[in-house]
């Protein structure tokens, strides 16, 4: 069984919509998933608690209770436990981290989010974990164009210290729609585009756990040209 901990040290990041999202894309994928919501607020179990298979799929925890739950998990035959780690205090973030095979450092592409990224990976590096950070809520692309706000974000983190996910998960009022209805992007209808970043999402980071080499496609972190989000038609829009 493998353990990815979602991590951001600042609140409003959508650190929750993307653990909820990956645990039902592992799902809809074949990988049995379960959600470990370690967050106080519960807000992951606020929205999965409604449903049938809720016994099976989230349960609610602490830092204090990671290590029993995980071995439990690994017991009842569990592929894979995603942890909604609290943006505070930082002790129970770093226990989070402690007990995971890789860390997701999630961001918003704004000054605030990119400095709370530093910091998250400040704890994940100082543990010694493993960590991949995406980028959530960003603007889609128009007319082709990647929006500047979203292109200088990729490009400063490339400095962070650690992998840049080749996905961005976009700006969407499908995610609060689907959350309102206990349900993920993945099962709402007319939402391909959303379920496809999640889905690619996850396959990325179910790579990295696998310890599978990572797909060919060109990330933020790459010194050969700013082409990591390079699909037919796309232009990246100038930074200056």
């Amino acid at each position: 069984m493998k353990t990815l901990a979602v991590v951001s040290r600042k609140g409003g990041a959508g650190k929750t919509t993307v653990a909820v999202n990956l645990t039902m894309a592992a799902r809809a994928m074949g990988v049995k998933a379960i959600l470990a919501d370690a967050d106080p607020q519960r807000s992951a179990c606020d929205v999965l608690k409604g449903r049938a298979e809720a016994a099976s799929l989230i349960f609610e925890t602490s830092s204090a209770k990671l290590f029993a739950l995980i071995e439990a998990s690994r017991r009842a035959g569990a592929d894979l436990l995603i942890i909604d780690t609290p943006a505070t205090p930082e002790q129970d973030v770093a226990e989070a981290v402690k007990v995971a095979d890789l860390c997701l450092a999630v961001a918003r592409p704004t000054y605030l989010d990119l400095a709370a990224a530093v910091r998250s990976v400040a704890i994940i590096q100082r543990l010694g974990k493993e960590g991949v950070i995406a980028l959530n809520q960003c603007a889609p692309p128009r007319n082709g164009v990647e929006p500047p706000q979203v292109v200088k974000a990729f490009e400063a983190l490339r400095f962070a210290g650690l992998p840049v996910a080749p996905v961005a998960l976009r700006n969407r009022v499908a995610y609060q729609t689907a959350f309102a209805q206990m349900r993920s992007v993945l099962e709402m209808e007319g939402q391909q585009a959303a379920s496809a970043e999640v889905k690619a999402l996850f396959t990325h980071i179910w790579r990295r756990l696998r310890g599978e080499a990572p797909a060919p496609v060109r990330s933020a972190n790459d010194d050969l040209g700013r082409s990591w989000a390079a699909k037919p038609g796309l232009r990246l829009a100038p930074t200056a």
